[in-house]
């Protein structure tokens, strides 16, 4: 019988790499809450027309790379290719929209794209995100943003650039659709493409092959077709980005991959990631709430790919988090011992220690081996004369130095030795 493997696209993360894994899952989280973000734990799966009418049926996403099926009544579900239109919906479905605004809310965990399978790119991706939702506000725009740069500068990252444009709002996107969709006539453009273009021109700005890039050199720019309030609003986000010390670079043909977003647009790229150099990115979605049904009100958000905030750290060599090593590791010789050793096991880890034991009735020197491996700083022997002497010895694994520490005093013993650093 073959060994099965994980499904094709899906990353596993294991010790000792997982600590890495979940100190920047962690370390993004704490970004956001130390800005007054909320927690939000959402479905892994939704009603297929949530991402039809909230990230748009024309996009990628939603026609070629969701994951649909059917539950046992017939009813069309997908598992989550995005978070912004499920905390729609969410703030929709519980009115929170009706108490003080803006609502700000994090959430992480995974999402999942039928893509083909790359480093960086996988078919269940990791991400953090957040959103701030019910209030027009340019300092709010700047704030999202500087939660994520904050995020990664707490890393360590060193080597990302963002990148920050404006799609104007309804009215004046309008107008620059119809520039564009002339443009893009005049373009030697494959069957698919031209379809994206009729359906949403934006779209093929997105487009990443060298041959449709290369004719986009010469594409108009949106920039030019803002109206006064959407440029007034850019310059004021901006403003406030650099009172915050967030540095940024104006591109002007930078859009998102989903249709819900206006105005504030932004991404952070990676120097050493190669094609998929993109960390992070997000913008203002100021009509997705009306599109799932619930009040017209705007938002902005962002998600950040754990996966790829990993490999940009490993790429600069960052070091990351200190393994979730043990403090001690109790080793019974004996079976009188192995009853005394999980009791004082329990008594150590109520107190805050972190603590493991030797399993399988090891002897002592494969049970050392173990100690060892764990990363504990101390062992605690406990054989059938330390039973009879109430008494154990705790070995440094360090320096090898042994110490005799009466069985009722080894909590004390450790907590002294933690107070001493």
């Amino acid at each position: 019988m073959s060994k099965l493997q994980a499904p094709k696209g899906v990353p596993d993360y294991y010790p000792p790499d997982s600590e890495n894994f979940l100190y920047i899952k962690n370390t993004l989280a704490a970004a956001a809450i130390s800005a007054g973000y909320g927690y939000v734990e959402l479905p892994v799966f939704e009603d297929t027309q949530l991402f039809i009418r909230g990230v748009g049926e024309s996009t990628d996403v939603v026609s070629k790379e969701m994951y649909v099926f059917e539950d046992r009544a017939g009813r069309s579900l997908a598992l989550r290719p995005e978070g912004t239109a499920g905390v729609m919906r969410l703030i929709a479905e519980h009115s929170l929209d009706r108490n003080s605004l803006p609502v700000k809310l994090w959430y992480a965990g995974p999402f999942f794209r039928a893509e083909r399978p790359q480093l960086g790119r996988y078919r269940q991706l990791q991400q953090v995100g957040i959103e701030a939702v019910g209030i027009n506000d340019p300092a709010l725009d700047a704030e999202v943003i500087q939660v994520a740069d904050q995020a990664f500068k707490s890393i360590g990252l060193k080597q990302y650039q963002l990148h920050l444009n404006s799609l104007g709002c309804f009215e004046c996107r309008s107008a620059y659709r119809e520039q564009l969709t002339a443009f893009l006539s005049t373009l030697d453009l494959d069957p698919a493409t031209k379809e994206r273009a009729a359906v949403n021109p934006l779209r093929v700005l997105d487009d990443k092959r060298p041959e449709v890039k290369n004719q986009l050199v010469n594409a108009p720019q949106i920039a030019k077709s803002l109206c006064r309030a959407c440029v007034e609003y850019q310059q004021e986000v901006e403003k406030y980005l650099l009172q915050s010390d967030v540095h940024f670079a104006p591109k002007p043909d930078l859009v998102r991959g989903l249709d819900y977003y206006t105005r504030t647009t932004f991404e952070f790229e990676h120097s050493l990631l190669g094609a998929q150099s993109g960390i992070g990115g997000g913008g203002r979605y100021d009509g997705l709430m009306k599109a799932i049904g619930g009040s017209d009100i705007s938002g902005i958000g962002f998600g950040i790919g754990i996966d790829r905030t990993l490999l940009a750290a490993q790429a600069e060599g960052i070091a990351l988090a200190t393994p979730n090593q043990l403090d001690i590791f109790v080793i019974p010789l004996g079976e009188g011992a192995k009853s005394m050793a999980v009791s004082l096991v329990h008594q150590l880890r109520s107190n805050g220690f972190k603590v493991d034991m030797s399993y399988g009735d090891r002897a002592l020197k494969g049970a050392m081996k173990a100690a060892d491996r764990s990363g504990a700083k101390y062992a605690v022997l406990l054989g059938e004369s330390e039973l009879n002497s109430a008494r154990v010895q705790v070995k440094d694994l360090t320096s090898s130095s042994q110490t005799d520490v009466p069985l009722d005093k080894v909590v004390e013993f450790f907590s002294n030795q933690a107070k001493e650093g």
